[in-house]
């Protein structure tokens, strides 16, 4: 019954799990597509961003693909729990969402055309779900690492939600915070660029069809 209920529900900082105070396992050195470091610190000059659209492998693709990344990792945010494996956040005792760490150039691709690819890949309004993927750890998220970013995903959803409005859509669910209050723990290596190493594998993102009116031209961060 517990177990039933934290799918559908957020976990106090006091119920959910302790976590610990080391990860259980190591991270991988390099994006096996990009060839590029997945830890940091990164080189100068680039930016990081992070985002929760449903099932990370995916997710996770959907940004290696795109131009002026450097490097993607996935991993678990949001929550409470620290250093959580994945049997755990898939349990919804710790409150983290599925996520996926954007490395990317700001000179070649800009945070809101980032965002726009964010919003057009899944479906903003199906709270803790994403297609046939129920639970918390599927929900819609965008942690931002500045003021500006927080400012141009506020006003990237306003302006997805009015387009959604006119084409039957409800409400976006997104939850929008600093990530500096929502820290961001590597997943597994075996969930790492995993539709790389089994391009078969399960991806069960979808979008609404519905085009986002923000990133269409080159803007300053």
């Amino acid at each position: 019954m517990l177990f039933s209920r934290f799918k559908n529900h957020l976990p106090t900082p006091e119920e959910a799990l302790k976590g610990r105070p080391e990860p259980d396992f190591t991270v991988p050195d390099r994006h096996t597509v990009l060839g590029n470091p997945l830890l940091g610190p990164y080189p100068e000059g680039l930016e990081v961003a992070d985002f929760g659209l449903g099932c990370f492998w995916g997710a996770e693709r959907k940004f290696w693909q795109a131009e002026g990344v450097w490097t993607t990792l996935v991993g678990y945010q949001g929550g409470h729990t620290p250093h959580p494996t994945y049997e755990e956040v898939c349990s919804g005792h710790t409150g983290h969402t599925e996520a996926v760490r954007v490395v990317y150039d700001p000179k070649v691709v800009s945070y809101m055309s980032l965002l726009k690819l964010f919003w057009e890949s899944h479906d903003p309004t199906q709270g803790f779900r994403q297609g046939n993927d129920a639970g918390t750890q599927y929900r819609s998220a965008l942690y931002t690492h500045s003021p500006a970013q927080q400012q141009a995903a506020e006003a990237s959803r306003d302006a997805y939600q009015q387009v959604l409005n006119s084409s039957g859509y409800g409400a976006i669910t997104t939850e929008i915070l600093p990530a500096d209050t929502r820290p961001f723990y590597p997943a597994e290596a075996y969930h790492q660029q995993y539709l790389d190493k089994n391009p078969a594998g399960y991806c069960g993102l979808g979008g609404t069809g519905v085009s986002c009116p923000v990133g269409v031209a080159k803007t300053d961060d």
